[in-house]
This record gives structure tokens, C-alpha cells and sequence, in this order.
């Protein structure tokens, strides 16, 4: 169908009935957006895209004829699509037929609009930017650039990161999804349900300041346990500790250790150490069972309150962890953010005190900052009141060890200067 007396070609499209999974993967609907565009024999220039976590995916495909642009709706099988071409060598038919497929659609309903009527508009000569137009076609080749994002929101705020477009993996168990994105500004990134977990660039900051705060402020300590953990940064830094006898590491999800050794190699550099044992299992259920008394330390490296990682969140699983530890035993574990999950932040607060004592435990914090707000903070418990994350450190010990070990972001200044809070999260947990 020519449309010579109309300078644009626009239909407005709905999908219905899609399939969810592909509407809220953004990989996959660049690639449908992009091969649709092409499907139409359009000149593609550049693509932006945008997941919404924890569902939706924004975009458009610029096209030298124009655009195609879209946003999705996963938990309504929905998609509102937009085909914007002009001139009469491309058919925007063509890109509805091929998407109605890609995203296997039960549904499709259009509506053809014709833009500028050649009749109601009156054309100007501007010799200049007819010969702008000439060069720039004769000199000039369009290059096709992909603009991917990654997007870590809820309701308040959010965080987009830029990625390559290219899923390195992606597998789903019983428990979570966990992929592995190449970003173009923190290297790989490990993602598990829709939540960014580690990235190479920043990950150091998180798996130092969960590991040796506690370790160099009790030298005591022998045997380690750590609960969670699978990306592999904190069994790296606790093996940096040569006096340990053992380091046993529980995981649920054998495929986050499967696409950290695959794909993030420098964070899972320890999982081969002869003094590790790992142990693919529930850590609630191995807590529960875990003879008294068995651990110096324990380490809790779970992700937020979510799916697997809910049960690390309650009284039930830190009073087994209290039982676990050696009389003069330490915890130590990720305590959300205090800006982005109060309630969290402030509830694991009290429910450590209620267990080891309102005296022993003690909250610290760090900046990583592809966590929400950059601001994270991590808690200290320790089962006697004669072991002191501030008052056990031994400033020379800890920071010749930092220098040995070229750490990033450890040092002794660092580790005491993590205890000095804001007045705004002191008065967070003080209690009325």
C-alpha cells in the first residue's frame, strides 16, 4: 500500500495474552524490537531498552525511517507497541506480524494513523539542509549502537546500569533466577531474581568488610562457617587467613557457584582451597541441625529478605546461629541498607540483641554502590562480652595484613571508623 500523500506511516499497536516470561526479558525483547525493525528492511541506528525490576521492559529502536518504541506489562500478558515509519519503501505491517509471533501473542489489535498529509502542509525549499542531507548519506555510515539497561527499582527509587545486551548465563532452579550480565561500567554482574547481587568492579567492598572486620579483631578464631555466599568473594577473603583450620560454606543454589566459576572467575577464585568444605544445602536446615558449639564464626552472606533468603531474617535462625558458636564465638552478616530497608535494618537489630544481648551487638558500614543508596550496613554479635570488634583490634596486625593481602578497601582506619554512625542510624536502633 503506497501512502505517497502522507509524509508517515503510524500504527498503534496492542498485544494481548503474551507470554509473560519473554515480556519481561529485555534481552529478548531488544533483540524481537531490533529484528522486527530489520524484518521491515528499515536502516536500524540505535536501540535503547530498560528492564524494570521487578517487571516491565521499556524501549525504542530508532530507525533512519523513524521508530519503534514499547513498554510491557508482564503481569498482564500486555504490550503497547508503537510503529512510527515514513516515507513508502517500509512497511510497519511487517514489524507487527513478526512481533505478534516473537512475543506469542494470543491477541493483536492496531490502528493505522496517517501522519502529515502532504495536502494541509506546504513544503519550503531549504537548499542547505537538502545538501547536508546529500553529504551525510555520501559520507557518512550509520552505525547501529544498543543502549541495554538493567534497572534495579521499586516504588521509590531505582538504579540502571548499562549492559552489553548479551545474557552471559541465565538459569532458574526451584529456588531463584540467576543470570550473568556484562555491564560497561562495573565488568560482570550477577543478578538473582531481578536484584543485583556482586559486580566485579565493586564486589571487594562487600566481601572484605563482611569477612575481616571480625577476623582481625579475634585472633581466637579457627573455625568459620559461612551461610550462603555462593558468587565466592567471602571464602576468598576468609581463606586469605592462613590460621584457620577449616572454612565450611552451605549454598542452596548450586547454579550461583556454577555461573560465578563460569563467568566471575576472580570473585569464585577459592572454591578449589584444600581447607574448604562446600556443601550444597538448605543453611537453615544446616544451622538446625549443627551440633552445639561447633563454629568460631559465622558469617551470613544471604541476599535480601526475599524467596531462599527470608528465612535468614528471623529469631528462630539467629538463636540456632548463637547456639552454633563457640563460647567465645562471633556472627557477622549483611544487614540491608538503612535508607532503602528500614524496617529490615531496624528488626535484625533488635532480634541480635535480643539473643546475644543488648551490649554485643554492634552494627558497622560500608558504601558499595550498586547496593540501593550506596549506604550498606553489616552487624557484628558476639557471644561473650570479652570479644570486641573495636576494643580486639590490634591496628598494626590488622593493617600489615591489609598490605599483605592488597586489599582495596579494608585497612585498620577503615575498620574502626565503620562503627562511628550517622546520629541518624544510631537513633534508628535506639530503642524506646
Amino acid at each position: 500500500l503506497k501512502m505517497s500523500n502522507t509524509l508517515g506511516r503510524h500504527i498503534l499497536v496492542e498485544f494481548f495474552a503474551c507470554s509473560s516470561k519473554i515480556l519481561n526479558d529485555v534481552i529478548s525483547i531488544e533483540e524481537h524490537m531490533v529484528s522486527a525493525a530489520k524484518e521491515t528492511q528499515a536502516t536500524v541506528i540505535n536501540s535503547t531498552f530498560h528492564h524494570f525490576s521487578p517487571y516491565g521492559v521499556s524501549g525504542v529502536v530508532v530507525i533512519q525511517e523513524s521508530h519503534l518504541a514499547i513498554h510491557t506489562w508482564p503481569e498482564y500478558r500486555y504490550a503497547a507497541v508503537d510503529l512510527f515509519t515514513c516515507g513508502d519503501e517500509v512497511n510497519p505491517w511487517l514489524a507487527y506480524d513478526y512481533l505478534k509471533k516473537a512475543f506469542e501473542a494470543a491477541q493483536g489489535s492496531a490502528m493505522e494513523i496517517k501522519r502529515g498529509t502532504i495536502d494541509l502542509l506546504e513544503r519550503i525549499d531549504v537548499q542547505t539542509l537538502e545538501k547536508s542531507r546529500g553529504e551525510m548519506k555520501t559520507n557518512c555510515q550509520l552505525q547501529f549502537k544498543r543502549d541495554v539497561w538493567f534497572t534495579n527499582k521499586d516504588e521509590n527509587i531505582a538504579l540502571s546500569i548499562r549492559h552489553t545486551g548479551n545474557r552471559l548465563y541465565r538459569k532458574k532452579s526451584k529456588y531463584q533466577t540467576v543470570e550473568v550480565l556484562e555491564t560497561h561500567a562495573y565488568g560482570k554482574m550477577l543478578i538473582i531474581d531481578n536484584i543485583i547481587m556482586t559486580t566485579e568492579k565493586d564486589e571487594f567492598i562487600y566481601h572484605e568488610m563482611i569477612s575481616h572486620v571480625a577476623l582481625l579483631s579475634n585472633p581466637g578464631i579457627k573455625k568459620v562457617l559461612v551461610i550462603g555466599g555462593g558468587d565466592g568473594g567471602t571464602i576468598r577473603e576468609v581463606l586469605r587467613h592462613e590460621h584457620l583450620e577449616q572454612v565450611t560454606m552451605v549454598e542452596i543454589d548450586e547454579n550461583v557457584i556454577e555461573a560465578s566459576k563460569l563467568h566471575l572467575p576472580s570473585i569464585a577464585s577459592a572454591f578449589s582451597h584444600p581447607k574448604l568444605q562446600l556443601l550444597i544445602y538448605d543453611g537453615i536446615k544446616y544451622l538446625a541441625d549443627c551440633p552445639a558449639e561447633t563454629f568460631d564464626m559465622i558469617i551470613v552472606d544471604g541476599s535480601d529478605p526475599l524467596g531462599p533468603a527470608e528465612g535468614l531474617f528471623t529469631q528462630e535462625f539467629y538463636t540456632s546461629a548463637y547456639r552454633c558458636l563457640t563460647a567465645n564465638g562471633v556472627l557477622t552478616l549483611q544487614s540491608e541498607g538503612p535508607y532503602f530497608s528500614t524496617d529490615v535494618f531496624i528488626n535484625l537489630d533488635h532480634c541480635l540483641k535480643d539473643i546475644f544481648g543488648q551490649n554485643q551487638v554492634h552494627c558497622y558500614l560500608a558504601y558499595i554502590p550498586t547496593y540501593p543508596t550506596g549506604m550498606w550496613s553489616f552487624h557484628y554479635a558476639s557471644k561473650s562480652s570479652s570479644v570486641h570488634p573495636i576494643e580486639g583490634l590490634d591496628d598494626e596486625r590488622a593493617q600489615a595484613f591489609a598490605e599483605a593481602q592488597e586489599l582495596k578497601y579494608y585497612n585498620a582506619g577503615v575498620h574502626r571508623a565503620a562503627f562511628a554512625l550517622p546520629n541518624f542510624v544510631v537513633k534508628m536502633l535506639t530503642r524506646p
